[in-house]
């Protein structure tokens, strides 16, 4: 056998893989940021990330966080760790409420992913449900959304961010309300995350699970993970629903 005769069986078996995912999903939950958007393609995470820093540094709390959180460009991983330290804090909630004011500002400049637009489109047309399931601020999710003339297609179903910081993924939190609010059994829903937390909280889940990689490192996280079925644009995803039309 080949090397060409066996990267083309390869690729079949993974196309047939994704077009069952597809054929089977009724309800299909959405991580935000990566498969619908790219919300800090301007408006730099690592910015707000510093900026969230600095804030905490000139409340006195120099010492709160770890060198390597500090040298963190995820806003999340420094909220998460001030949760941690201080539960439940006005602290905490003063720290939220401002990533939410910086992923609002963010989304005014987010970039469409590739093919997002389209894909949720299609399946809307062709009857199946999508919510949002994010670690984003759902009002942030709304703005988007409301931009782009999407919000039809998921409304009400956007469940993000809530005050309780130890639900974010990768809890399976908020699959579960998407879950409880269509009505749907976890083996006919379908999420396509781009991260570890959204593989692992899908899996927690019971949710099958479709992984974005737009980048290659992101692609070796996700099968590390134990994620199988990935794709690296949407387009792959839309193709397959207009042969399912």
């Amino acid at each position: 056998m080949t090397s060409d005769t066996t990267q083309s069986e390869v690729t079949a078996e993974r196309t047939e893989l994704l077009r069952d995912l597809i054929s089977r999903a009724q309800v299909v939950l959405w991580d935000f940021d990566g498969p619908i958007c790219r919300l800090f393609a301007v408006h730099r995470a690592e910015q707000v990330a510093n900026d969230l820093i600095e804030w905490l540094e000139s409340q006195g709390l120099h010492g709160l966080l770890t060198e390597t959180e500090r040298k963190s460009v995820d806003p999340h991983v420094l909220l998460r760790a001030v949760d941690r330290r201080h539960p439940d804090s006005d602290l905490v909630a003063e720290l939220e409420e401002r990533l939410t004011q910086e992923e609002l500002r963010a989304a005014s400049t987010a970039w469409p992913t590739a093919y997002a637009d389209p894909v949720i489109r299609t399946w809307t047309a062709l009857g199946t449900r999508l919510a949002v399931t994010t670690n984003n601020s759902p009002l942030v999710v709304a703005k988007y959304l409301s931009g782009r003339g999407l919000t039809a297609c998921f409304a009400p179903h956007i469940y993000g961010r809530t005050q309780d910081l130890h639900l974010l993924k990768p809890d399976p939190h908020c699959l579960n309300r998407a879950l409880r609010a269509l009505g749907a059994a976890p083996a006919s829903a379908l999420m396509i995350g781009d991260s570890v937390t959204d593989y692992l909280a899908a899996r927690e889940a019971g949710v099958p699970f479709l992984g974005y990689a737009r980048a290659e490192h992101k692609e070796h996280r996700l099968q590390e993970a134990g994620a199988t079925t990935i794709v690296s644009s949407l387009e792959t995803v839309l193709k397959a629903l207009r042969a399912q039309a």
